[in-house]
């Protein structure tokens, strides 16, 4: 029975893992827990039983031995009473509990070593197979991480490509705004030079037309101008002397 206990918790762990539960070995090692509890259970059962057997053993055991004393005590008294018949018959009826005793106590000292044995062999396999779930999940966290960490690299990669054909993009559309922009600026400029100035002349601007205007009439109207001094030009109308005669 002890190796058939210690087999299954040294193959506890020893199963054939299918492809399936690779990819879920949490959801495995779970059912492993599981498993395990269930057959530690099962496992303290029979541990329950083997211990309800010593205990009747010890019972026994205690029952025969009361029962020896008590023989040897009849005996004793029957022999000095000169019963010697009856004491012949306890005698043998001592002999007969004496052998189931002793066959008795050989049991009872097989079979608590050998619940002592399975006690330590739980224990030590219980231990074994908690060192191993305990691994096992420190990998499986480790696990997680790497992976968690492998994706978040993957993202980052994807997203350094997305971003580099993003910004030739960005690039083609600048080369684009900057073009329509400069043909814009150049309309505008032509459109500009095209139109007449409405600029309003300023009163120096607005004398010294006049004064040109004003000359050019000169010969037609029979006068000249003058310029006085001073930085300003005014016109000083002077006629004619045939105009000055005639008039």
């Amino acid at each position: 029975m002890i190796k058939r206990v210690l087999h299954f918790f040294k193959s506890l762990f020893g199963s054939a893992v299918t492809e399936l539960e690779k990819t879920n070995p949490e959801a495995l090692l779970g059912a492993e827990k599981e498993n395990l509890r269930k057959q530690i259970q099962r496992y303290n059962q029979g541990l329950a039983a083997h211990a309800a057997m010593v205990e009747k053993l010890i019972t026994q055991v205690n029952s025969q031995e009361q029962q020896e004393a008590q023989l040897l005590t009849k005996i004793k008294a029957n022999v000095t009473a000169g019963n010697q018949e009856l004491a012949g018959r306890q005698a043998l009826k001592l002999s007969e509990v004496r052998n189931e005793l002793t066959t008795n106590r050989d049991q009872l000292e097989a079979a608590e070593k050998t619940y002592q044995e399975m006690s330590r062999n739980r224990e030590a396999s219980v231990k074994e197979a908690q060192k191993k779930i305990e691994s096992l999940q420190a990998k499986i966290n480790e696990l997680k991480v790497k992976e968690a960490t492998a994706d978040l690299s993957e993202m980052a990669s994807s997203m350094t490509a997305d971003i580099g054909g993003a910004s030739e993009t960005m690039n083609r559309l600048e080369h684009m705004v900057e073009d329509a922009r400069a043909k814009a600026a150049g309309r505008a400029r032509v459109a500009q030079d095209s139109m007449p100035s409405l600029e309003v002349p300023s009163a120096e601007e607005e004398r010294a037309l006049a004064h040109e205007a004003l000359r050019s009439l000169s010969g037609e109207l029979g006068f000249t101008t003058a310029v006085e001094s001073q930085g300003e030009e005014i016109p000083v109308v002077t006629f004619e002397k045939e105009n000055s005669k005639k008039s």
